[in-house]
């Protein structure tokens, strides 16, 4: 794994992203990131809840009772799946253009900073927010979301038109288009992008990168429904589906799998290499906290994660990964090199709470290379 890893900095060093062009689409939430509070001490002293089964235990007690939960605001970030991801992108080095829901008639300030230097931005509607609630062992989403009601076919081509879809989605190196499960129009979208494309018949197509971002809310025909959907991008681009571990389980039990073990139980590869087969598309990946693997063309992929016991910020961390393996995709390394990458990228993102630079993302692989197995 060192060595892997030495040559991959090696490597990197050479390379430069900035010709790279990515389109985007189409959330967009105002993250307010929170801790739970388990003790008070005094006014500015409290102790936190570091599992989240210390808060699910606080609320089945006050069950058929009440009980008051103090949420203390920590920061307020940009948020949801594509801004996250295309602000990852940007800080690489590549050429962004976003479409979504980042506010209107005005960008929400909390989007600014993305959006001063993507190169086109068309924002549709007003952003959601969340509250998200941060453990040591994972994170609770609470979300409200009614604002991308709007993001439907109608109002793209009302607000951008067919034409600028046309040229946003096409001739780029990569489209993402994320958090299928919380846009409820996003089946009717993806059809009305198919009808602007051209197929082709090069080897070398773009990349369609897809996060349903925990379907589990979603009925099992929605879920199929939109795993076909998402089959018919395959003619114009090699099409990638990033689930994290719980989704990957989620999607195994919909498809009906027959594995050694229950979905949750089984070994990584294995899960892996059953919905790649079956789901038949150019990529299926799949990255739990410490650990990443991916099936592309009948081969099984894999890498360890670089650990640390302190993280210091989580919400995002899937869509730091998801920009770094689409940027080692990209930049035609293997794919055990672009899950390092991708590893990397959200290595950095939790450790320094702000994704990478280009800079810092080479660097952090070297550093990375010499604390393998380490907690650092």
């Amino acid at each position: 794994m060192q060595d892997k890893l030495g040559r991959l900095a090696q490597k990197l060093e050479n390379m430069d992203p900035a010709h790279l062009s990515v389109a985007v689409g189409f959330d967009g939430f105002v993250d307010e990131i929170v801790e739970v509070v388990d003790k008070r001490d005094s006014f500015d002293s409290y102790v936190r809840m570091t599992h989240m089964a210390q808060f699910g235990e606080r609320i089945i007690q006050a069950a058929g009772l009440s009980t008051n939960i103090e949420f203390v605001p920590k920061t307020v970030k940009l948020g949801g799946n594509g801004p996250i991801m295309a602000n990852a992108l940007v800080q690489a080095g590549t050429s962004v253009s976003y479409v979504g829901s980042l506010g209107k008639p005005n960008i929400h300030p909390v989007f600014l900073e993305l959006t001063e230097r993507c190169t086109q931005v068309f924002s549709v509607t007003q952003p959601g927010h969340t509250d998200a609630v941060e453990f040591n062992d994972g994170k609770i989403m609470l979300g409200k979301m009614e604002s991308l009601n709007d993001v439907n076919w109608a109002t793209l081509v009302a607000e951008v038109g067919e034409e600028q879809l046309k040229k946003v989605f096409s001739g780029v190196d990569l489209v993402a288009t994320v958090n299928w499960t919380m846009t409820p129009y996003m089946n009717e979208v993806w059809t009305g992008l198919l009808t602007l494309m051209q197929p082709s018949d090069k080897e070398d197509k773009p990349f369609f990168f897809v996060d349903l971002a925990d379907p589990g809310k979603r009925s099992a025909a929605d879920i199929r429904e939109g795993l076909e959907a998402i089959r018919k991008f395959s003619s114009f681009y090699r099409v990638i589906l990033g689930l994290n571990r719980k989704e990957a389980t989620e999607i195994a039990n919909v498809c009906g799998l027959t594995l050694s073990k229950s979905a949750e139980q089984v070994e990584l590869e294995e899960i892996v290499t059953a919905l790649g087969e079956t789901l038949g598309l150019w990529c299926v990946m799949v990255h739990p906290t410490y650990e990443a693997g991916a099936y592309v063309d009948g081969a099984y992929s894999f890498t360890a994660g670089p650990f640390t016991s302190q993280p210091r910020l989580t919400t995002g961390a899937g869509d730091n990964f998801n920009a770094g393996f689409c940027l080692g995709l990209m930049l035609e390394l293997t794919i055990e090199e672009a899950l390092m990458l991708g590893k990397a990228t959200s290595g950095f993102y939790v450790r320094n709470m702000h994704s990478p630079s280009w800079d810092e993302l080479v660097g952090f692989v070297k550093v990375w290379s010499e604390h393998v197995g380490e907690d650092f």
